[in-house]
């Protein structure tokens, strides 16, 4: 049996893209699959590398922690825990940080988009897949669910470990579960809180319904199958729906894309039901949600202490 490891940054509530795309993939494979432990990871220290979240980064995790608990995660059989209650992780970072060549961080995806979009970029930014793998490697987990724009940050954890291994054999190689099921944003991009393009379930109804009317869509919907595949609304649509009811979603089509959009969102107002109320009922208690971070906090302490004691050794500073 393997680790298993997933984690998110609080970069604030999650959105429908989170939920469909790594929240309900952890609780099948979970479900389905025999794990030694299995960690959920909230990246508050990741999220800071944008100044704007420094003002909700508390509450952010909270509502991150309420989703996962609305959408039906058993939070006993997982080890929930935020990043910097953990400095552990950020002594593994330093480690790390030190035999990783620097001009290797500047040919990262990540970091070139950046430089493309930002005027400044902080080092937290270009260091950032050393503090990921910081993270992926204290818990020595083996298997990490991440989407395919995370492959490349995963790819140098693992030769951070080979380098570690190579003074003295400390961690495992961690493999990749790729996330497939992607939603796209209103926009037809990658669903992202920075873009604004997201469509957030746990939102009121009327910021639901105004996210989901910014949608884009084509002049005039075609049912040909490879118009299909470039229409936005409905792959969303089919993302939610399933296929089984491609029919009925083409009906909703032919009626004009006002009409398809009145139908999503009555859509996801119905499915979404339980998991609303749900998180409505978990984010007014913090006292409990505090209470389940700080015992993950306290069992994650236990494995760290072990895995940043054997870094220390193997670099002669304990």
């Amino acid at each position: 049996m393997s680790n298993f490891l997933t984690g998110i940054k609080s970069t604030g509530r999650p959105h429908l893209g989170n939920v469909i795309g790594v929240i309900y993939p952890t609780i099948f494979l979970t479900k389905t699959e025999k794990f030694k432990k299995k960690f959920i990871l909230i990246a508050n220290l990741h999220s800071l590398t944008n100044l704007k979240y420094i003002k909700n980064n508390k509450n952010n995790a909270y509502k991150i922690l309420a989703v996962w608990l609305a959408c039906g995660i058993d939070y006993k059989k997982f080890l929930f825990y935020r990043q910097s209650d953990l400095p552990e992780v950020t002594e593994l970072f330093w480690f790390f940080s030190i035999i990783y060549p620097y001009n290797r961080l500047k040919l990262v995806h990540s970091f070139k988009e950046n430089v493309k979009k930002k005027k400044t970029i902080n080092t937290g930014i270009l260091t950032y897949p050393i503090l990921m793998a910081a993270d992926i490697l204290i818990s020595k987990a083996e298997l990490v669910l991440v989407g395919k724009d995370q492959l490349q940050h995963l790819e140098i954890a693992r030769k951070i470990a080979k380098k570690i291994n190579n003074i003295k054999k400390i961690f495992p190689l961690p493999q990749a579960i790729v996330l497939e099921n992607l939603i796209p944003g209103t926009d037809g991009t990658k669903m992202s809180k920075t873009k604004n393009n997201m469509i957030d379930l746990f939102a009121s109804k009327k910021e639901i319904k105004k996210q989901i009317m910014k949608i884009k869509t084509q002049k005039q919907f075609s049912s040909n199958k490879k118009e299909l595949l470039k229409d936005n609304l409905y792959n969303i649509y089919i993302s939610l729906a399933g296929k089984e009811k491609t029919e009925k979603i083409k009906n909703n089509f032919k009626m004009g894309y006002e009409h398809a959009k009145a139908e999503l969102y009555r859509f996801i107002i119905k499915k979404f039901k339980r998991e609303r109320n749900l998180y409505k009922y978990y984010i007014k208690r913090k006292n409990k949600l505090e209470t389940i971070f700080k015992k993950g906090a306290q069992k994650m302490k236990q494995i760290v202490n072990y895995t940043i004691s054997e870094v220390r050794k193997a670099f002669e500073c304990n």
